[in-house]
């Protein structure tokens, strides 16, 4: 069993291609509902990451909650945001891109993790127009040219990361809230339908790789965030 302190984040993360001999042994742990979605996708890349995402959450599930991980039970909230089918105080969250799954678990908190592989072949301003507020776009304008990058995935993930643990989908502009953009210092700045709602949520920031930048928004009280890799069971 593995221990989840109070007011900890664990932050887990693994690259696909490590466990690609894995798969199969993974995808035995999934549920029927979940080996349909996985045959369903059309790309063998989607469909091998989907099985080693779901299969290791069941893993550290079972680790947490001391429970068989094929039999672990999961419900999704109107938004499609996962959770547990049974009451229980720890919560989860999920995100992959390129070669890099992450999931974060904490307990007594919501919370969202978002992870980017980062890229530079596309105009971030003309990308932060159509989904930044204006006050994010102002802020990402006045850095240093060759900082603007790193700028719109710190806003992006951050975003992201706040979207998902609110579990509410796109059911708000993303223009109706804004996050801090610094390097050093991850924070929700305003929403427009609660004013005072930023003093409840804590923000952060974090890299696996080189390549790779993540944000976690988690509502509650978080002390420590435990980063650590998955090397498999």
């Amino acid at each position: 069993m593995t221990l989840l302190p109070e007011n900890e984040v664990q932050l887990w993360y693994f690259k696909v291609d490590e466990f690609l001999k894995d798969v199969e042994s993974y995808a035995n742990l999934l549920s029927l509902k979940e080996t349909a979605r996985a045959d369903s996708f059309k790309f063998d890349k989607d469909r091998t990451v989907y099985i080693l995402a779901r299969g290791l959450l069941r893993i550290l599930s079972g680790r947490y909650l001391n429970k068989i991980p094929k039999k672990i039970k999961f419900d999704y909230g109107e938004y499609g945001k996962p959770g547990y089918k049974f009451q229980n105080p720890i919560a989860f969250n999920i995100s992959h891109s390129g070669n890099m799954i992450v999931m974060a678990f904490a307990r007594n908190c919501e919370i969202g993790v978002d992870i980017e592989k980062i890229k530079d072949d596309f105009d971030v301003i003309d990308i932060a127009h159509h989904f930044f507020s204006p006050d994010e776009i102002q802020t990402l304008k006045a850095l240093p040219e060759q900082e603007q990058v790193y700028g719109f995935y710190r806003c992006w993930t951050r975003k992201e990361s706040f979207i998902k643990a609110k579990g509410s989908g796109l059911s708000f502009p993303l223009t109706s809230f804004s996050v801090s953009l610094d390097v050093d210092y991850a924070e929700l700045l305003r929403t427009d339908w609660d004013s005072t709602e930023k003093k409840e949520w804590q923000l952060f920031t974090f890299t696996t790789t080189k390549d790779y930048l993540g944000a976690l928004s988690v509502k509650g009280n978080v002390e420590s965030i435990r980063q650590m890799k998955w090397h498999g069971s």
